[in-house]
C-alpha cells in the first residue's frame, strides 16, 4: 500500500479561488432581503466645531424617506469600546457612534437616512442642514504641547496617554558611550486600502428577539458582543453573518459607527436595512494608521555594538480612541529592538490625539514604524564609525543560543511576549547571497544612465498567534465527509485552504472529504477572528484538537459497532478496523452522532523572522524611484502551504513598498483631507513592481504549540520603508540630502532628488 502523502507543506491552490473567479463569491453588497431599505450617513465637512443645531425636516419630508436619525433620535449615545488592551484612562476619548455635540474630524458621522434606494437616500442628505460653531484644527503634534485647540477640553491637552517601555537601566550609558547618534525621523499617514470597501445589512426580527448583521469580517465575536451591549440584547440573539471580504489588512473589520447606526435603524424602522461604503467615505472614516514621529539615540561602542536605544515618540491617532487604537504605539514602543541585542532600552511614547479620522491597525502596526527607526539609525551609525552595514548587523544579531528572549517591559497594561526561536544571521546571509549583495557593492551611489543605484538590506521579526484562545468545531456528516466549523475569519488570507489541509491530514482523509465554514457567529460557541497573524496557529491547533477527539469517538464507536473492545480496533485512512478482521467506514459511524468543539488557548506568540534586500534607481531628473530588485528570506518555522505563504509574502511587500512610496493622507490646516480621493492617493498597480522575489523557509518552528508553524501575513511589509529610505539614502551618498524624514512621500521624493539634481557629480 502506497503511503499516504500529507498535505501539510503542499502547495495546493487556493480552494476559495474557482467560486470567486467565476464570479460566485457573496459580498456584503450582494446581500438582499425582502422589503429592505438603504442609508446614507451625513458626515462633517468640518474638522472640528460645537454643534449647535441639526435640521433634519425637510431631508424627513422628502419623499422615499423612511427616517433620519441624530444624535437626539438615539438618545444615550453608545461609544465604542477599546478592543485591546483597554485602560480606564482611555474612556473620556472613545468615539461616540454618532457626533454628540461636537465634531472631531472631517467624515465624522452626524446624522443616517433610511430611503427606499440609496440615490434617494443621498439626495436627502443635501436637504440636512447643520450648525456648527468652528474651532481651531488640529493636525500636527509636537512633543507635549497643549494647544489652544483642545478636542477635549476637560482633559486639558491633547496628549491623552503615555507609554512607557524599557529593559535594563540605562544610568549614564549616553554619557559614557564611545559613540552617540540621535535624530529625528517620521512615518507619515497612511492606511490599507481594500478593493471592496465596508458595508453593513442588518435584519430585526422582532418576534425572535433577534438581530442579525450581514457584513461581518475579522472579528465577529467581538463585534457581536459590542453591538448586543449597545443594543441591550442577550449575545445569543446577536447573529453577525461572515461572507466573502475583499481584504481587510487589519482595517477593515473592526467596529466603527455604522456597524451601530445601521441595526439601529434596521430595529427602529423594522425592516432590513443597507449601508454601502463609497471610496471617499472609505478614505475619509475608515481607520488610519502610521503618522509617528521619533527622537531616536542610539549609543555603540566603536566597534559598533550596540550599549543603548533610547527614543521620545509621538504617534497621531486622530479624534478618537477606537477598538484597536492602542496596537500601534504600543508596538511602536515595545519592538524598536527587533532582533537585534539592545541591553538597554527605553522609549516613551506619547499617544496625540487630532482633528483627523481615528486611527488603528494596519498590516504591520507599530512594527513597520519601529523598523524604519531601527534601520535608518543603523546605516547612520555604522556610516559614521565606518563599519560595513551588514556586519554592523552582524554584530549585533542575536543567536539562537539567546533565545527565547523577552521583549522590552511596557506599561501601563503590560504584556511578557518573548522571541520564540531563530537563526538570523544565517537567514541574513542567504538573502544577501540570493540578492547578489556583494557583486553589486560597485554600484552603490553609481550613476547610470542617468539614474543613481543604491542598495539596503534590514532584519526582522514579525508577531503573530495572538490568544488567548480560538475554536474549531468538527461534525462528521451523513455522507462521510467533515464539515469543520471555526472561529477564524476569511479575509482573503486562505483560510479555508489552510485549515482544509491541517484538518484533512489530522483525520488521514483526501482535501475533498473536508469542508470549512468561517467567522459566523452560528458556527461555535466562540471565535476570536483573525488579527495578529493568528489564523493558521489558533485556528490550526484548535483544528487537531478537534480531530483527536473525532478519532477518540470513532474508534468507541467503531469499537460498539464491531462488537471488540476498544483497545482492538485502529483508524486509518476513513476506516476503523478491528484486529480480527472487519471494518466500518466514516458513512455508518456517522449515525453515532460523532461531533465535536475544541478549544485551544495559547499565550505565547510566535515571531517570524527574516532579511529584504533593496535595489533602487533613482532618477533625479523625475524624482522616479525603481525598485530594480527586491529580494526576501523569511523563517516562517513550519509551512502549511508554500503557495498560498508565497503570495501573502509578495502581497505584503506590495503594500510596504505603496505605503513607502505612494500613498499618503495629506491634511491642510483646517483639518480637510486633501488626498480623498484614488486620483490624489495613489495605490500600487500590478504593473509598478514586477522584480520581487520572496522565498519562505523552514528553519526554526515555534516551540510553542504542537504544529510548529508561525504567522507570516505582515511580514513582508514590516522592513520595507527602513530598506527603501537607506537605499535612496545609498544611491544619494554623495549629495548631501540624506532622507532623515522617510518613508518617501511623493513630494519628499521631489524635494529630495531636486536637491541632488541642482549638485554637480
Amino acid at each position: 500500500m502506497n503511503e499516504r502523502v500529507p498535505l501539510v507543506g503542499q502547495p495546493i491552490e487556493r480552494v476559495e479561488d474557482p467560486k470567486l473567479l467565476r464570479g460566485l463569491g457573496s459580498f456584503v453588497d450582494d446581500v438582499h432581503r425582502d422589503g429592505m431599505l438603504h442609508a446614507a450617513i451625513l458626515r462633517s465637512s468640518v474638522a472640528h466645531g460645537v454643534i449647535r443645531r441639526i435640521d433634519v425636516a425637510a431631508a424627513r419630508a422628502m419623499a422615499g424617506v423612511h427616517a433620519v436619525y441624530t444624535a437626539e433620535d438615539i438618545g444615550a449615545v453608545p461609544r465604542i469600546p477599546v478592543r485591546l488592551f483597554p485602560n480606564e484612562a482611555m474612556e473620556p476619548f472613545r468615539q461616540p457612534v454618532i457626533a454628540d455635540g461636537k465634531v472631531r474630524f472631517v467624515g465624522e458621522p452626524m446624522a443616517i437616512v433610511i430611503a427606499d434606494t440609496p440615490a434617494l437616500a443621498e439626495d436627502a442628505l443635501e436637504l440636512i442642514e447643520a450648525d456648527i460653531d468652528l474651532l481651531p484644527a488640529v493636525t500636527r503634534f509636537e512633543d507635549e504641547v497643549v494647544h489652544d485647540a483642545l478636542l477635549f477640553e476637560a482633559h486639558g491637552s491633547n496628549r491623552v496617554f503615555d507609554y512607557e517601555v524599557s529593559r535594563g537601566e540605562i544610568d549614564d550609558t549616553f554619557e559614557t558611550a564611545p559613540y552617540t547618534r540621535r535624530e529625528r525621523l517620521y512615518v507619515h499617514r497612511h492606511t490599507g486600502i481594500t478593493m471592496e470597501t465596508r458595508g453593513v445589512v442588518s435584519e430585526w426580527d422582532a418576534a425572535a428577539g433577534r438581530m442579525t448583521s450581514w457584513g461581518a469580517t475579522k472579528v465577529p465575536f467581538a463585534n457581536r458582543k459590542i453591538l448586543a451591549g449597545m443594543l441591550d440584547l442577550p449575545e445569543e440573539q446577536v447573529v453577525m453573518i461572515e461572507g466573502n471580504a475583499g481584504g481587510s489588512f487589519g482595517v477593515r473589520g473592526e467596529f466603527f459607527p455604522e456597524d451601530f447606526l445601521v441595526p439601529f435603524a434596521a430595529r427602529k424602522i423594522g425592516r432590513p436595512v443597507k449601508w454601502i461604503e463609497d471610496r471617499r467615505e472609505h478614505l475619509l472614516a475608515v481607520t488610519h494608521s502610521r503618522d509617528v514621529a521619533a527622537d531616536v539615540e542610539i549609543a555603540c561602542n566603536r566597534d559598533g555594538r550596540i550599549l543603548a536605544i533610547r527614543a521620545r515618540m509621538q504617534m497621531n491617532i486622530g479624534a478618537y480612541f477606537r477598538t484597536s487604537t492602542t496596537i500601534a504605539p504600543r508596538n511602536v514602543g515595545q519592538f524598536l529592538p527587533g532582533a537585534y541585542r539592545v541591553p538597554r532600552y527605553r522609549a516613551d511614547v506619547a499617544v496625540i490625539a487630532s482633528n483627523k479620522s481615528p486611527a488603528g491597525t494596519y498590516r504591520g502596526p507599530g512594527r513597520f514604524e519601529s523598523d524604519f527607526f531601527r534601520e535608518r539609525m543603523f546605516d547612520l551609525a555604522a556610516d559614521d564609525l565606518g563599519i560595513d552595514r551588514v556586519e554592523f548587523r552582524r554584530r549585533n544579531l542575536l543567536t539562537p543560543e539567546e533565545l527565547p528572549l523577552a521583549f522590552p517591559a511596557i506599561a501601563p497594561n503590560p504584556v511578557v511576549t518573548e522571541l520564540d526561536s531563530g537563526a538570523y544571521e544565517q537567514v541574513l546571509d542567504l538573502c544577501l547571497a540570493k540578492a547578489g549583495w556583494a557583486d553589486k557593492q560597485h554600484l552603490q551611489g553609481k550613476l547610470v544612465d542617468g539614474r543613481y543605484h543604491g542598495l539596503a538590506v534590514g532584519c526582522f521579526v514579525e508577531g503573530g498567534a495572538a490568544g488567548p484562545r480560538e475554536s474549531a468545531r468538527m461534525v462528521l456528516e451523513t455522507d462521510g465527509t467533515i464539515s469543520l466549523y471555526v472561529g477564524s475569519s476569511a479575509v482573503g488570507q486562505g483560510v479555508e485552504t489552510i485549515l482544509m489541509q491541517i484538518a484533512a491530514d489530522a483525520m488521514d482523509l483526501p482535501l475533498e472529504a473536508i469542508r470549512v465554514f468561517h467567522g459566523s457567529t452560528t458556527y461555535v460557541k466562540e471565535g476570536w477572528g483573525s488579527y495578529h497573524s493568528r489564523s493558521t496557529v489558533m485556528g490550526g491547533n484548535a483544528v487537531l484538537l478537534a480531530a483527536a477527539e473525532i478519532k477518540a469517538q470513532l474508534l468507541t464507536a467503531g469499537a460498539g459497532l464491531l462488537q471488540c473492545a476498544e483497545q482492538e480496533v485502529s483508524y486509518q485512512a476513513g476506516r476503523v478496523a478491528a484486529r480480527h478482521g472487519g471494518s466500518v467506514g466514516l458513512k455508518e459511524l456517522a449515525a453515532k452522532g460523532i461531533a465535536f468543539e475544541a478549544t485551544f488557548h495559547n499565550t505565547k506568540h510566535t515571531y517570524t523572522y527574516g532579511s529584504h534586500v533593496a535595489h533602487v534607481a533613482v532618477d533625479a531628473e523625475t524624482g522616479h524611484i525603481e525598485i530594480v530588485d527586491y529580494v526576501a528570506i523569511e523563517d516562517a518555522g513550519r509551512i502549511i502551504n508554500p503557495l498560498t505563504l508565497h503570495g501573502q509574502a509578495i502581497g505584503s511587500i506590495v503594500q510596504g513598498l505603496g505605503g513607502t512610496l505612494l500613498e499618503h493622507f495629506v491634511y491642510d490646516d483646517e483639518g480637510q483631507m486633501l488626498s480623498g480621493s484614488l486620483a490624489d492617493y495613489l495605490v500600487p498597480l500590478a504593473t509598478d513592481y514586477p522584480n520581487i522575489r520572496s522565498s519562505s523557509i523552514e528553519m526554526c518552528p515555534s516551540p510553542n504549540h504542537p504544529l510548529g508553524a508561525k504567522g507570516a501575513g505582515e511580514g513582508g511589509t514590516i522592513p520595507v520603508g527602513g530598506i527603501l529610505a537607506n537605499a535612496v539614502a545609498a544611491a544619494l551618498r554623495d549629495f548631501d540630502v540624506q532622507p532623515k524624514a522617510l518613508p518617501l512621500s511623493p513630494d519628499r521624493i521631489w524635494r529630495l532628488v531636486q536637491t541632488a539634481a541642482a549638485r554637480p557629480a
